[in-house]
């Protein structure tokens, strides 16, 4: 702690790569707690380093030096010859963090026993919470979105490209902004009614906007998500499919592996989401001032399965803002066949 308190100040400036055939840009590096912080020129976090997990790579020029992380030497962060200040900080830290790591000595097989059951224990049990607690702490609101927009990538290798067109912009801005979704996204298949991603993006089956004669079935879906959502973030379910490894490489370095979001979008894209109770579903149309005798007609023509969303309808006997203009309805209607 005294070590970094020295050089909580301290900042650089370096060139960052992301991976070996991806292009050099200039950042901004300071101390954090416990890691390596990399900024871009505006201050917002790229990544971060673990300093436990830094290792010096070859040095790029006579004076300057070359850090990555630990297993990952494609990642590289380069510091020029004039930020010695923080290359010699960087090697200090690193020096006084492997002084902390425990040094082996003789133990007795019972203590050892006793030692190795207590770190499994430990492993299985509070590691991967404590790992996704602190990820959930720490990754930016921009990095949450980076990882939505490729968790969205490979989405779309197996639904197709989401329906889009000029025309049809106003009307997905009116859904998102009445429903407080970040971004709402058609897609001709694949997902089977609405799906939110990390970051705030709700994507939506073609068939909600093209099947039905008003937005407020497709905005109902977009809230139900949002209700559903708020029990547990996007971003947690993934950390938590993708398991302690792939949390720690997201901490370390700022990425999670592409086959880690690939097998997460095979599992979102084959589950059936759960019923949720009326009373959590209510509140959210109310706020939102969106009917939901629509959306329970959408789930069932006959009102029968989903008879306590309409009875509970807060719109009911008021007349609420259209959601959007009828032009723009209708050429959200019409996204797809463009």
């Amino acid at each position: 702690m005294t070590a970094l308190s020295k050089y909580d100040r301290l900042e650089a400036t370096g060139l960052w790569r992301a991976s070996s055939d991806a292009q050099r840009r200039e950042v901004i590096v300071s101390v954090g707690d416990a890691t390596l912080v990399i900024s871009d020129l505006n201050d917002r976090a790229i990544t971060h380093w673990s300093l436990a997990a830094v290792e010096k790579g070859e040095t790029p020029v006579k004076g300057g030096a070359a850090f990555h992380p630990d297993g990952d030497p494609d990642e590289v962060l380069e510091l020029g010859p004039d930020e010695t200040a923080m290359i010699d900080a960087i090697n200090t830290l690193r020096r006084a963090v492997a002084r902390t790591r425990p040094k082996p000595g003789r133990l007795r097989w019972l203590g050892a026993a006793i030692s190795i059951s207590a770190v499994a224990a430990l492993a299985v049990f509070w590691l991967p919470g404590a790992l996704v607690d602190h990820a959930m702490r720490v990754v930016p609101p921009v990095k949450e979105a980076e990882i939505g927009t490729a968790l969205l990538a490979h989405i779309e290798r197996m639904s197709g490209q989401p329906c889009g067109s000029m025309e049809a912009r106003a009307g997905l801005v009116a859904l998102a902004g009445r429903t407080g979704a970040a971004r709402v996204v058609i897609l001709p298949g694949g997902v089977r009614e609405a799906l939110s991603l990390p970051g705030g993006t709700v994507l939506l089956n073609r068939a909600l906007v093209e099947d039905h004669e008003e937005p407020d079935v497709a905005a109902g879906y977009i809230l139900v998500e949002q209700v559903r959502s708020g029990g547990k973030p996007p971003l947690r379910k993934l950390l938590e499919h993708a398991g302690p490894r792939a949390t720690g490489t997201l901490l370390t370095t700022g990425f999670l592996p592409s086959q880690v979001l690939e097998r997460y979008a095979e599992d979102q894209l084959s589950s059936v989401a759960a019923d949720l109770p009326v009373d959590t579903l209510i509140p959210a149309f109310a706020a939102a001032g969106i009917r939901s005798t629509p959306y329970a007609r959408a789930r069932d023509i006959s009102g029968e399965a989903t008879l306590p969303l309409i009875e509970a309808d807060p719109m009911a006997g008021n007349s609420p803002t259209p959601i959007m203009a009828d032009r723009d309805w209708l050429q959200l209607q019409a996204i797809c066949e463009s």
